[in-house]
């Protein structure tokens, strides 16, 4: 598709595969409700207390958090699709915990740390972080469909600056040609995907002007809060800049909902694998039922379970994170349980920025010269003799 004809691409993306519209209106009474298109479920998501007050029987620590969300922390903003996947009345509802701030949020806990990946400190240029020699990040928005309770960079989202202009992007994309080592590049933000198509694609045709940037991760949780977003439209106009991986976000088997999986098809099916990095999050997904449930539908979806990430120590989400034992233990309850392709790594990444480490089980029982004794999943040993 030439260049000129992509940025012909309207912004506000219909609804794919929808059928054509009778050439002859219908009576008024026969006629069927308007989906709502993405760039409409935006506007109309709820974005401050009195909104959560008005769909929610609210407790009053969600309550307390609301109000200090809306004066002084992480934005509020739950899309109507994902409102829907909440149960209204119930607070320990695993959606809910996830969107609906609580007093906890204001309790700080030792280890919490604002930036807790030090993104600030590992900044190269403006908007691009690098603590990899070989990939970098480039935070294109600090706008999301949802403000999720736990994220990482919730120092930043939802602030007001919303899509970074190419101009600003400038010294970002001089600092990526001159460091050719430099193949990998993960967009982000914010989420790039509530940008409109038309930015979207800019931003990539300059993203593959740099030819050493051999792929793109978009970073994106819009498949599981805001499906409506992934537009045949969509598809059509990132598919000139492949390969592009898409690396999602669905932390509950609640999430996997027809709509989700549409989303999550129309990508693949484009071309585009779908790559899912759930977090470990206390009294949401952390038991090993709730998440082979999770990971058996994801591939299900041919949707590849890749991180099971140990909650980032991020200020104020102490209430919502697991003990690191926590999470071995459910990983040692799926290994045998779940085929390997269902079976995600356990990473921490680590405070200051200094890269993520994969943990799990200790199945070494005993190591000699030439000698390994393993435990397996099944509690039995074996002895390994190297050649």
């Amino acid at each position: 598709m030439a260049v000129a004809e992509r940025r012909r691409l309207p912004q506000i993306a219909a609804a794919a595969d929808e059928a054509t519209p009778p050439s002859q209106p219908r009576p008024r009474a026969h006629a069927k409700k308007k989906r709502r298109d993405w760039t409409s479920e935006l506007r109309e998501s709820l974005r401050s207390a009195a909104d959560l007050a008005k769909a929610f029987a609210l407790t009053p620590a969600e309550i307390e958090g609301a109000a200090r969300a809306e004066q002084a922390g992480l934005p509020i903003r739950i899309t109507p699709y994902y409102l829907a996947l909440c149960d209204k009345h119930d607070a320990s509802c695993p959606i809910r915990k996830q969107c609906v701030p609580v007093a906890d949020e204001s309790t700080t806990i030792p280890g919490d740390l604002a930036d807790p990946l030090g993104e600030e400190a590992h900044e190269v240029a403006p908007h691009l972080v690098q603590r990899y020699p070989d990939r970098a990040l480039l935070l294109a928005t600090d706008h999301c469909g949802v403000y999720c309770r736990f994220c990482t960079r919730s120092r930043m989202v939802g602030d007001g600056g919303g899509a970074v202009s190419l101009d600003k992007l400038a010294p970002a994309f001089a600092y990526l040609e001159a460091h050719p080592e430099v193949r990998d590049l993960i967009i982000s933000g914010g989420d790039p995907l509530t940008l409109s198509t038309d930015r979207l694609v800019r931003l990539l045709e300059r993203v593959r002007s740099v030819k050493s940037i051999e792929t793109i991760r978009l970073a994106t949780r819009v498949p599981v809060t805001l499906p409506s977003r992934i537009t045949a439209e969509l598809v059509r106009a990132l598919r000139p800049f492949h390969p592009i991986w898409v690396m999602t976000h669905f932390n509950h088997p609640k999430e996997l909902t027809a709509a989700s999986e549409r989303a999550c098809l129309r990508l693949v099916d484009a071309g585009f694998p779908v790559m899912n990095q759930t977090v470990l999050l206390r009294g949401i997904n952390d038991d090993p039922d709730t998440l082979e449930a999770l990971f058996r539908g994801l591939v299900r979806r041919r949707v590849r379970p890749y991180y099971l990430l140990q909650a980032d120590p991020v200020k104020g989400t102490g209430h919502l994170r697991t003990s690191v034992a926590k999470g071995i233990e459910i990983m040692e309850r799926l290994q045998g349980r779940l085929s390997g392709i269902a079976l995600p790594k356990l990473i921490v990444d680590t405070p200051g920025g200094m890269g993520k480490v994969p943990i799990g089980p200790d199945y070494v029982v005993e190591r000699s010269e030439g000698r390994t004794l393993f435990r397996t999943h099944r509690g039995v040993t074996v002895e390994y003799l190297d050649p």
